[in-house]
């Protein structure tokens, strides 16, 4: 039942539609104009005001600073007590072992060996780099993988000789 009649129905109440809408809209704009004219008046500022999200942001970054502050007094506390910025080392009987200070563990699986070359050279060091961010920055990165269910199939040994060359995987084996 489509008719010229319907259609030209259907526009007109569109438009009508689009008329209340964008008159509600003016007089919104129209009213907060008003309140900011009205809020300098009172106030006798010259500038008009600012608006809530700016407001939040102000009230925001001074939480921040209040933060700030209070972690720098926390850090120089540390340093007075002894601490050092390295990451700790925790010393035993026979060898004195460090701890990670992170752990970025990127899963991957069999057969994407372009997708972790790529990663490789992109932004993870390798070979004496990645052996120099563990020792000096703490920070350890590897691969993550599982072993396949055929255990020792040509999907293992794959991944068994890239971790030779590259020594950044840690295999996950299922004990079930």
């Amino acid at each position: 039942m489509r008719s010229p009649m319907s259609a030209m129905m259907l526009a007109m109440f569109a438009t009508m539609a689009s008329f209340y809408v964008a008159g509600r809209l003016w007089q919104d704009a129209q009213n907060r104009v008003y309140m900011i004219k009205e809020l300098d008046r009172r106030t006798g500022q010259g500038r008009s005001a600012i608006s809530v999200d700016d407001t939040l942001k102000v009230v925001s970054c001074r939480q921040q600073g209040k933060r700030l502050a209070s972690l720098e007094m926390e850090l120089a506390a540390a340093k007075h007590e002894g601490f050092v910025g390295k990451y700790t080392s925790e010393t035993n009987a026979t060898h004195s072992k460090k701890k990670p200070l992170v752990v970025i563990g990127i899963m991957t699986s069999f057969g994407r060996k372009n997708y972790r070359e790529a990663v490789r050279k992109s932004w993870l060091p390798t070979g004496s780099l990645l052996k120099k961010l563990e020792d000096e920055k703490g920070i350890v990165v590897r691969f993550i993988v599982g072993r396949s269910a055929n255990r020792g199939d040509r999907f293992d040994r794959e991944i068994d000789d890239e971790n030779r060359s590259t020594n950044d995987f840690v295999i996950l084996v299922c004990l079930i």
